[in-house]
């Protein structure tokens, strides 16, 4: 009787568990649902003065159509902040040093950092100062964002997770989401000026001038310069140079080295109508960013009238914050930007007196500090408080037992504007130029072509203006150095190309010219010029009648023209004598003998091999001076300081100096050796073959929605799928497990119906939106889709 009571209890309280659990999971789901954004129906509103469709595609992609910029600019608020609110105020979060009040003190180290540059206070002088035009497209556009995000049934999922709530968006946050930007595209100046500090320090003149080149042979500028000679080989090496890291170093250092050999990347490039099969220009862009879900960029079409009442059409890439279309075309231009890479920081080492208490000198004249307690709100803990100390030159920092003015162009007046809706109307290439030389964004190298066949290249954002220009600007600057700069150059100043004789422009992140103009940029740490000079010589063999389909395929280069030479290095290290008695080694050079594709393809065992004995010689070169670096800055390391060290240890390989054979290696063909075996080790150690080492089984797609950090037992169903991607650094198609091209497109002004398009994740960020990943599988798989949207699946209306 007992055992069938017990028995009948049981099957009670496990049936009662099992509907809890069924109502927690019906109630969970529930939630979500209703957080999504609405997708039909009609949208009354008293911030509207008229109607305003959206046109949804099957990717999700809107077309929004409405009677004036200012109602499109309401709705696109709207359905930004249904769709992406969460990342938007990541953005704003980050930008301003917030973030710890979502996530508690972990995220307080990352607050301090920003918080130092008080953007926030910046944000509002900005907006007091907008022109009245300007600001009244950004209320519309705030006023949509709030209403969107009030509209919707449930708050966005993240802040249930998080346990907290969504706070109304304001006008200086469009801002902040701007200067997020700068931290993303600009964050290594600092620290590059502190490396290379570090090493003017330990290093003479000539060993200076030899290891920190200022341009290679891989450079192809725009002005069609060759770069100089390079320095010569000094007789002997520094003191530290090749020394071991101190034996508690946990391999920080070559994980430093593998992000950043994922992190640089982005290409855009302009063909001339005479080399084009319409006569219109052919622009194509692919910005590189780290990639998370949802996507940096949000997609969309906007069809209005301009003043004389014509329809404009203009199609392009937002970024959820902000109202404007950033990367497009409008139907008579196209344009598309990459990281100009320039020098738009100076660290300047500050002195002070006991005779001038509250006042330092980083310029020529004594100037006041001032003070600013900034409060940090702190999820589960206390307010965090900090003091700001600022002069007119910039926050100061102190770093180690100096005290820094950090001089940085994000700090200037003029940093950031809303001059990029000028692109929306112009229709000329000497238009667009003329307008990206007062557009305040993080400064960009912008590319455009028009659709009667013009081209051209200059920069977008402020630029420096310096008393002196030259290499002593990219180290830590003295008070009164006449390296440092005094406000920015006036539009007219900026360097520009136009129409050249090849029939192309082309931008990869390195040096843009060698000849006049450079000194205006500087050199903030351009990329190698590998993979311009692949995109620049793969453009040039397109010839003429080339189509968009042709231009899209050159930003799919994988192929590995600058690491071949590593790999027949490597061979020549593994020579017979070598392999004797070793049997890795022997197994090793069939690897790379036999194995080799010439491209970074995810079934290449041979080019994994020699791109892990490149970074092998960085290691056993490196790893010692980054262990210094690193206590100057967590981040910094050789490859800040100088981008450009490949091609320095190449030529030492290939030369082989003595004076420059690190200590404990008997010659050079040993320390190949050496650098070989620790690839063979590393493997080995991992448990796995090194036949078995492919290059897709490193190059894995791991990007998720950030809260997946947080929560990782939610990543199953916030991740994209952990596709093998090919492509590498220093090659067109730039690809890394979490890093690469954020967007493709390719289109003829004027011709937008044969303009293709790719990005990865899809338009919305929500799980459960089918727009969650849509579209993503092309991008992973190299194909495209239109870049106009599709026909329309779903219609919001929005009326008064």
């Amino acid at each position: 009787m007992r055992l069938a009571r017990w028995n009948k209890w049981a099957l009670w309280t496990g049936v009662a568990l099992l509907s809890l659990l069924v109502v927690a999971v019906a109630g969970a789901w529930m939630f979500l649902r209703a957080s999504l954004p609405q997708l039909d129906g009609t949208v009354r509103s008293l911030n509207m003065t008229g109607t305003v469709t959206v046109a949804r595609d099957a990717h999700g992609a809107p077309v929004i159509r409405g009677a004036n910029r200012h109602d499109i600019a309401y709705v696109t608020g709207y359905i930004h902040a249904q769709e992406r609110f969460f990342q938007m105020d990541l953005l704003r979060r980050s930008a301003a040093g917030e973030l710890a009040e979502l996530f508690g003190e972990k995220a307080l180290p990352l607050d301090r950092v920003h918080r130092l540059h008080r953007f926030r206070a910046r944000a509002e002088r900005t907006i007091a100062a907008m022109p009245p035009e300007d600001r009244q497209l950004l209320d519309r556009y705030v006023s949509g964002v709030n209403d969107g995000i009030n509209a919707l049934g449930a708050r966005p999922f993240e802040y249930a997770l998080t346990g907290t709530r969504p706070r109304a968006w304001m006008a200086a946050d469009s801002l902040l989401v701007a200067w997020a930007m700068f931290f993303d595209l600009q964050d290594n100046l600092e620290r590059r000026e502190l490396a290379r500090g570090w090493l003017r320090e330990h290093s003479t003149a000539e060993q200076l001038d030899f290891l920190l080149p200022q341009a290679t042979q891989w450079d192809s500028p725009l002005d069609g310069e060759a770069p100089g000679d390079a320095a010569p080989i000094p007789a002997a090496a520094p003191g530290w140079w090749g020394k071991r890291p101190p034996p508690d170093h946990k391999g920080v250092f070559a994980l430093a080295a593998s992000e950043y050999a994922d992190s640089v990347g982005s290409n855009n490039f302009a063909i001339a109508g005479g080399r084009s099969k319409t006569g219109g220009a052919i622009v194509s862009n692919d910005m590189h960013l780290g990639i998370n879900l949802p996507n940096t960029w949000y997609r969309v079409a906007l069809q209005y009238p301009d003043a004389d009442g014509n329809a404009r059409r203009v199609v392009g890439l937002t970024l959820p914050g902000t109202p404007l279309v950033l990367v497009g075309s409008n139907g008579h231009i196209a344009w598309g930007f990459t990281n100009s890479y320039g020098d738009y920081l100076d660290l300047i080492a500050v002195e002070t007196s006991p005779e001038q208490p509250g006042r330092v000198r980083a310029r020529a004249e004594w100037e006041e500090v001032t003070a600013t307690e900034e409060l940090i709100m702190v999820k589960g803990a206390a307010p965090h408080r900090m003091v700001v100390r600022e002069t007119p030159v910039g926050p100061l920092r102190v770093i180690g037992n100096k005290t820094y003015a950090l001089h940085w162009t994000a700090h200037a007046p003029n940093a950031l504007n809303f001059n990029a809706q000028w692109l929306e109307a112009i229709e000329t290439v000497e238009g667009a130029l003329a307008v990206a030389n007062t557009m305040g964004v993080p400064a960009q190298n912008f590319v455009v072509g028009d659709r009667n066949g013009s081209i051209g290249w200059t920069i977008a954002g402020a630029l420096p203006r310096r008393p002196q220009y030259g290499i002593g600007s990219t180290f830590p600057l003295a008070a009164g150095d006449p390296h440092i700069w005094d406000g920015t150059l006036d539009p007219a100043e900026y360097p520009r190309v136009v129409d050249p004789l090849a029939g192309q422009v082309s931008t990869a992140n390195s040096r843009q010219l060698a000849g006049a103009g450079a000194e205006l940029i500087g050199d903030g740490g351009f990329d190698l010029g590998a993979r311009q000079s692949q995109l620049r010589n793969s453009l040039l063999a397109l010839g003429a009648q080339v189509d968009t389909g042709k231009a899209y395929g050159v930003m799919l280069d994988d192929r590995a023209l600058y690491l071949a030479p590593w790999r027949e290095r490597a061979l020549r290290a593994l020579d017979s004598d070598a392999r004797r008695l070793h049997p890795h080694r022997d197994l090793l050079h069939t690897l790379l003998k036999k194995g080799w594709t010439g491209r970074a393809s995810t079934d290449s065992v041979a080019y994994r091999l020699t791109r892990e004995y490149m970074w092998a010689v960085h290691a056993l070169l490196f790893d010692g001076v980054n262990a210094e670096l690193g206590k100057l800055d967590e981040k910094a390391n050789i490859n800040v300081a100088n981008p450009r060290w490949s091609v320095v240890v190449a030529r030492l390989l290939d030369e082989q100096p003595p004076g420059w054979l690190p200590p404990g290696y008997p010659s050079w063909k040993e320390f190949s050796l050496a650098a070989l075996d620790k690839v063979i080790r590393d493997r080995l150690t991992t448990g796995k073959t090194l036949d078995s080492a492919t290059w897709g089984e490193r190059n894995t797609l791991s990007i998720a929605h950030p809260i997946s950090g947080a929560l990782p037992q939610l990543r199953p169903w916030l991740a994209a799928p952990a596709d093998q991607l090919p492509g590498d650094g220093h090659m067109p198609r730039v690809a890394g497990p979490k890093f690469g091209q954020s967007e493709r497109f390719t289109v003829t002004p004027g011709k937008e119906e044969q303009g293709v398009f790719s990005m990865p994740g899809g338009q919305s960020g929500h799980p459960l939106s089918p727009y969650f990943l849509s579209g993503h599988r092309d991008w992973a798989q190299g194909r495209s889709v239109p870049l106009l949207p599709g026909p329309a699946v779903h219609t919001l209306t929005f009326t008064r």
